[in-house]
């Protein structure tokens, strides 16, 4: 047993990590970092921590919390500054779409390199001079790059189904995206609120076809409403919208699926729900929300 305990830390993520969530609440739970985008990087640890949340989903990317020219010192120092503050970092969210682009390169390995254990990439849009299927090519060669690289570096990355029109809004492109990559060092994002506004009754379906290529889930949730006299998606707290939480946390349960859990609050929060950094509320409302959507999560998981 010391032997195999000592041989752990050393052994490859895909097999370290599968199925070994001990969590004593039976999700880790991360906040995604955008919403405290009005906090640096030190303070948004420390609101995680305080709150209940296990971890921090952090933004390197574009308009993030941490700029992808800045990486390289930077993402140490951040991890560093997270841990000190009680919380954790196993994710980050990126603008990674190519082993050909230095920055994205420089975020894969520095990320890889601070013990982060997996990265969200960027979406692919569909390309204009070329048709649909030529566009899948293009991006899964794209893909089995990035793997490969992930591979070199153990780390695991992860692909967002997305509401709209981009490469992913069904669950087949997703499918169909991952299929030239090694499964074990790129999967998915699987996004329940996105699947349920692509798919309606059929997200059953997308959950059965992606599970084995499932890594990290996101929880937010929506309702579809009238604004402005059209018809469109309107986000809103956790259980207070049409996904289904009780069937989809049972049915994670039935695959053996605990995957880490990035929350992500997209309801109106005086601008926390954009992003920005600079809010119209008080903070305590962001907080509030947060810290809501978090004991909803933990009650319908342990009911489901």
């Amino acid at each position: 047993m010391a032997i195999t305990s000592s041989a752990l830390p050393f052994l490859p993520i895909p097999f370290r990590f599968q199925g070994m969530n001990q969590n004593p609440n039976g999700l880790d739970i991360s906040i995604f970092s955008k919403h405290l985008q009005f906090l640096d990087i030190k303070e948004a640890a420390q609101v995680a921590a305080e709150l209940g949340f296990d971890g921090l989903d952090l933004t390197v990317r574009p308009k993030g919390h941490l700029l992808p020219k800045d990486v390289k010192s930077g993402l140490p120092t951040a991890i560093r500054v997270i841990k000190n503050a009680g919380a954790s970092c196993q994710l980050i969210t990126t603008s990674i779409k190519s082993v050909s682009n230095p920055d994205d390169v420089a975020v894969l390995q520095t990320a890889a390199q601070s013990g982060i254990r997996f990265y969200r990439s960027d979406w692919f849009p569909y390309l204009t001079d070329r048709s649909m299927t030529d566009s899948m090519e293009f991006y899964q060669k794209q893909i089995r790059k990035l793997g490969k690289l992930n591979k070199k570096h153990n780390i695991i990355g992860c692909y967002q189904n997305h509401a709209g029109t981009k490469i992913g809004a069904s669950y087949w492109e997703v499918k169909m995206l991952l299929e030239t990559v090694d499964p074990d060092y790129f999967g998915t994002q699987f996004d329940i609120r996105h699947a349920t506004v692509e798919g309606g009754f059929s997200w059953e379906n997308g959950l059965k076809l992606l599970q084995e290529h499932i890594k990290v889930i996101v929880l937010k949730d929506f309702k579809w409403g009238k604004v402005n006299g059209r018809w469109t998606t309107v986000n809103v707290p956790i259980g207070e919208g049409m996904v289904d939480f009780t069937k989809y946390f049972k049915m994670l349960k039935t695959y053996g699926l605990t995957p880490p859990v990035s929350l992500h609050l997209e309801y109106p929060l005086g601008g926390a729900e954009m992003g920005r950094d600079s809010i119209t509320v008080d903070k305590k409302v962001v907080f509030g929300a947060m810290k809501k959507d978090l004991t909803a999560i933990r009650t319908l998981w342990k009911n489901a």
